[in-house]
């Protein structure tokens, strides 16, 4: 086996790059996070050459800039702006305090494969989708190097998951229960999975993917209804005897925590959750249910009773080669704070509320 570093490994050296404010090199540009990065780093990138602020589809139609690239667009940086004029471009906070931020010209012509590519790094490090690049035809030593087409396909694959741990842990809803550690060969988060009783696994098992959600499972926020859920299900499960929740590390739909506040602020001057997402350049919903599938072969099982009112996870999971026998709904009580929440999840997002 090669001490080399595969590209996987080097997908996770290059998040962890971003996260500390470190540029990376992809297809002959420096692309650091705008999130993260230096003013000195800044300042040493544009000395470089000429810049440009990747960011998605999304984020260009709310500062009303030109798309040339599908999904992405290129907005040139005057030679005048500094780290304060990149993050107000990058991050909707202060939208509506300062509403026109152009006029914002957008590159067109050329390989827009790398700020493509940029991006997508950007979001698997659960950073704000704007990226400042720089094309370079030397860059630095000691720098993590990409290849924009090969690190786009890799980062849209699924990831292998590895049984990591498991023991017995008695709950509240269940005693017999076991807690089940499940390690991904990306770098990235870990996921669980809790298992009731002792399920047959020739037969469809009561099952839930839950998506971990600190605010509603830890300190019971009242603006969504997952800590609800959550119970609700263990309960159920606890009730028949046995079952199979997965907690998977996706927190606010795929975007993290701090990009789940960032739209949590958003929601309080006035957009849906699904606006929100939008402004701050993600999708509707940025989550990987492969996991969940991957995870269910693992453990054995092959069909589930699936305890949800989102088809999309039915469909997923079908489609990856688990039956779903059964659509079980999973209705938890509204309250003043959740009830428009829950209204655009029907609405917007399909469930089935």
């Amino acid at each position: 086996m090669s001490l080399i570093p595969t590209l996987t490994e080097t997908l996770s050296r290059a998040r962890a790059d971003l996260r500390m404010g470190l540029p990376v090199v992809i297809g002959g540009y420096l692309a650091a996070a705008v999130e993260t990065v230096s003013a000195d780093r800044v300042a040493a990138m544009r000395a470089l050459g000429p810049a440009v602020l990747a960011v998605t589809s999304w984020r260009a139609e709310t500062l009303k800039a030109r798309v040339y690239d599908g999904d992405v667009a290129r907005i040139e940086v005057p030679l005048d702006a500094d780290p304060r004029w990149l993050r107000a471009v990058a991050d909707p906070a202060g939208d509506l305090m300062t509403p026109m931020k152009g006029p914002l010209r957008s590159a067109r012509g050329g390989d827009a494969q790398p700020h493509r590519a940029a991006i997508a790094l950007a979001k698997s490090a659960q950073l704000l989708p704007a990226v400042l690049m720089v094309p370079i035809a030397d860059a630095p030593e000691g720098l993590t190097h990409l290849t924009a087409g090969p690190a786009l396909a890799q980062l849209a694959t699924e990831a292998a998951l590895a049984p990591v741990a498991a023991a017995r842990l008695p709950l509240l809803s269940a005693e017999n229960s076991k807690l089940h550690i499940f390690r991904p060969d990306n770098g990235e988060a870990e996921h669980y999975a809790i298992e009731i009783g002792a399920p047959h696994r020739d037969q469809p098992v009561l099952a839930r993917l839950h998506s971990a959600c600190f605010t509603g499972d830890v300190l019971g926020s009242l603006k969504c209804d997952c800590g609800p859920q959550l119970h609700a299900a263990l309960n159920a499960m606890g009730q028949a005897g046995e079952g199979v929740l997965l907690y998977l590390n996706q927190e606010g739909r795929g975007i993290g925590l701090a990009n789940k506040m960032r739209a949590y602020a958003l929601q309080n001057q006035g957009f849906d959750t699904v606006e929100a997402n939008h402004r701050l350049g993600f999708e509707d919903d940025e989550r990987d249910f492969r996991i969940g599938a991957g995870i269910l072969r693992k453990m054995g099982f092959g069909a589930v009773r699936l305890m949800t009112n989102n088809p999309r996870k039915v469909t997923m999971l079908e489609g990856h080669g688990i039956r779903v026998a059964e659509r079980v709904p999973l209705i938890t009580p509204r309250n003043r704070h959740n009830t428009g929440y829950l209204d655009v999840k029907a609405q917007k997002s399909g469930h089935l509320l």
